[in-house]
C-alpha cells in the first residue's frame, strides 16, 4: 500500500521538487494550498493531476486538522512560510504568524489528529544570522538578523519542544540557500538569472543589486528535498544542517551568471542602496558532516551548473514569451 505524504507549501519551489521526488517513490501525495485570488500552480502544473490538493491555512488550526483527517499522512512536510527575508521587514507580524506561530498550529493539529505521523519542519540558515562560528553546524548558536530569521528560530525550537514533550517524530532541516529555475523572481539568484537573460535579449539595460560582498552557501533545491525525505526515514528524529560547505559572494554569482550569457557583469550591474537590508547577514556557510555521515546525503549539482541551468531556463522562457 502506498505511503501517504502531506506537503504544506506544495506550490513553492521546494514543495514542487519534493512532490516530484515522492511521486517517483510511489507515494500518494497531498498538498495544502491557501485560498487566495492569486493562486499560482505553475510549478506543479506538470504533476497537478497526480496530487490531491486540500484547502488549508497555517493561520487556521481547524483547517489544518481537517486536512490531516482527510489525508491521513504517514509523513508531513511543513514547507509553507512567508519565506522572503526583505518582506519580513515590511510585514514582521504576518511573518511571525505564518513562519513561527503557524508551526505551532500545525504541530497541535498533528498531535491531536495524527500523532504517529513523521513531521518535517523547514528551518533555515538565516537562524544563524550574525554567526558565532564558521562554518555553521547543528551546535552553532542562533543569532537571527531579520524578522524572518527570528520566526524561523521559533519554528525550530517549537518543533524540538513538541518532539521532547509529546514524543512526536519531528525533525528540522536547517537548510542553507537552495536555488533552481523554480525559485521566485524576488530571490537574489533568480533576480540575477532573470536580469542576465533580459539584458542578453535586449529587454533591459542594467541590473540593480544590493550588497555584492554578502557570502552564501548555495545549492540545488532538488538535492535538498532528498535530504528532507531522508530525515524522516531514520530510526529516531533529529535535526540536520543541509549545505554544500562552499561559500560564494553575490559578486561571484553575478560574474558566473553574466559569463553564462557571454557578458561582462561590470558593464550592467548597478549597486543600489535600497536593496541593502537594515541588518545584513554577511557570511553563511554550512557544515553538513552529520547529514553525510548519518543520512548518506551529498549534493550532486555544482554552483556553476546551478547558475548555468537558471540562466538558460530564463533565456528560454523570455525568448519564448517574446515570440
Amino acid at each position: 500500500m502506498a505511503k501517504r505524504a502531506l506537503i504544506t507549501g506544495i506550490t513553492g519551489q521546494d514543495g514542487s521538487y519534493l512532490a516530484e521526488f515522492l511521486l517517483e517513490r510511489g507515494y500518494e501525495v497531498f498538498g495544502l494550498t491557501r485560498r487566495s485570488s492569486t493562486n499560482s500552480f505553475d510549478r506543479i502544473s506538470h504533476i497537478v493531476d497526480r496530487v490531491t490538493l486540500l484547502s488549508g491555512d497555517l493561520l487556521d488550526e481547524h483547517s489544518l486538522a481537517a486536512a490531516l483527517r482527510e489525508a491521513r499522512p504517514e509523513e508531513i512536510y511543513n514547507l509553507a512560510a512567508q519565506s522572503f527575508v526583505p518582506t519580513s521587514w515590511a510585514q514582521p507580524v504576518l511573518t511571525a504568524e505564518f513562519t513561527a506561530v503557524g508551526v505551532t498550529r500545525l504541530l497541535e493539529a498533528v498531535r491531536s489528529v495524527k500523532p504517529d505521523a513523521r513531521f518535517y519542519q523547514a528551518s533555515s540558515s538565516e537562524m544563524f544570522g550574525k554567526v558565532a562560528a564558521t562554518p555553521q553546524d547543528e551546535t552553532t548558536p542562533f543569532y537571527p538578523r531579520s524578522p524572518y530569521g527570528v520566526a524561523k528560530v521559533y519554528g525550530h525550537w517549537i518543533t524540538i519542544n513538541y518532539r521532547e514533550s509529546y514524543g512526536l517524530f519531528a525533525c528540522s532541516g536547517i537548510l542553507f540557500n537552495h536555488e533552481s529555475k523554480r525559485r521566485g523572481l524576488e530571490f537574489v539568484t533568480r533576480k540575477v538569472s532573470d536580469g542576465v537573460a533580459r539584458i542578453k535579449l535586449g529587454l533591459a539595460r542594467e541590473l540593480r543589486m544590493g550588497n555584492l560582498d554578502a557570502r552564501r552557501d548555495w545549492g540545488f533545491a532538488g538535492d535538498y528535498v532528498r535530504a528532507m525525505w531522508l530525515m524522516l526515514q531514520q530510526d529516531r528524529p533529529d535535526d540536520f544542517v543541509i549545505a554544500t560547505g562552499q561559500t560564494r559572494t553575490v559578486q561571484e554569482l553575478v560574474d558566473v551568471a553574466f559569463s553564462c550569457a557571454e557578458l561582462n557583469w561590470r558593464d550592467y550591474v548597478v549597486v543600489d542602496p535600497k536593496f541593502i537590508r537594515p541588518a545584513e547577514v554577511d557570511v553563511l556557510v554550512g557544515d553538513a558532516y552529520q547529514a553525510a555521515k548519518r543520512l548518506d546525503w551529498h549534493p550532486t549539482v555544482t554552483f556553476h551548473q546551478l547558475v548555468q541551468d537558471m540562466v538558460e531556463a530564463d533565456l528560454a522562457r523570455l525568448a519564448s514569451a517574446a515570440r
